[in-house]
């Protein structure tokens, strides 16, 4: 491990606003961290944080996590947001596996995945956080009425979720296979994180995916 990441994993082990591997405020995130009753957004998989910054930039009567394994890349989004003083905003450095050891039932409003591993072999498709096994999760997670959001550059994650989706009857509410050149794009969309720059550079397409597991929701 290089000299920055073990500068970084020592100081975020002292970033008052991440937390590690051990669940700490389970059920109680907001009364206890963010010490209001403000929605809890989530992005899993989230690398530097940008969306997660971002987000909370333009949302700050909402609480927001950013959860990843990688606590060299965490520094990044967590810094900024201790920097900026932003009293919104929280990392998780877990595995996404273990989610559930740290959120109750019905404690998240929204979810966000922002350009995930695709686990494009078939062996690791229980890896795959549009998988069966993460949307079991996700629904445990969600409040009534909540959403998940997937960005993803990868066609055939794309295709894999939609064809999950529909196959169990989940709500889609946008779908788009180019994002940029659809009139869903606004201003939460537009968020980009590292990776994305570097795939639209490359002129690759967006995928986008929002869907529901309320079958209310209009």
């Amino acid at each position: 491990m290089g000299k920055d990441k073990l500068k970084r994993f020592k100081e975020i082990a002292e970033f008052a606003n991440v937390f590690e591997l051990e669940p700490i405020h389970k059920g109680a995130w907001a009364k206890n961290y963010f010490k209001n009753d403000h929605p809890i957004v989530l992005e899993l998989g989230c690398g530097r944080g940008e969306y997660t910054v971002n987000l909370a930039e333009q949302y700050p009567s909402k609480n927001f996590i950013g959860i990843d394994i990688k606590g060299a890349r965490i520094w990044r989004g967590a810094k900024t947001a201790l920097e900026n003083k932003m009293q919104n905003v929280a990392f998780l450095r877990i595995e996404i596996e273990s989610i559930l050891a740290h959120f109750d039932p019905a404690e998240i409003a929204e979810i966000w995945i922002t350009f995930p591993d695709p686990q494009p072999q078939i062996s690791r498709e229980r890896k795959r956080l549009t998988s069966n096994r993460f949307l079991a999760y996700y629904q445990t997670l969600l409040q009534p009425n909540g959403i998940v959001h997937l960005k993803t550059d990868s066609d055939a994650l794309y295709e894999y979720t939609k064809e999950l989706l529909q196959s169990q009857a989940i709500k889609i509410i946008a779908d788009t296979t180019d994002l940029y050149q659809d009139e869903i794009l606004d201003d939460l969309l537009r968020i980009q994180t590292t990776y994305e720059k570097k795939y639209l550079a490359l002129g690759k397409n967006i995928n986008y995916l929002k869907f529901s597991f309320d079958e209310s929701r209009s």
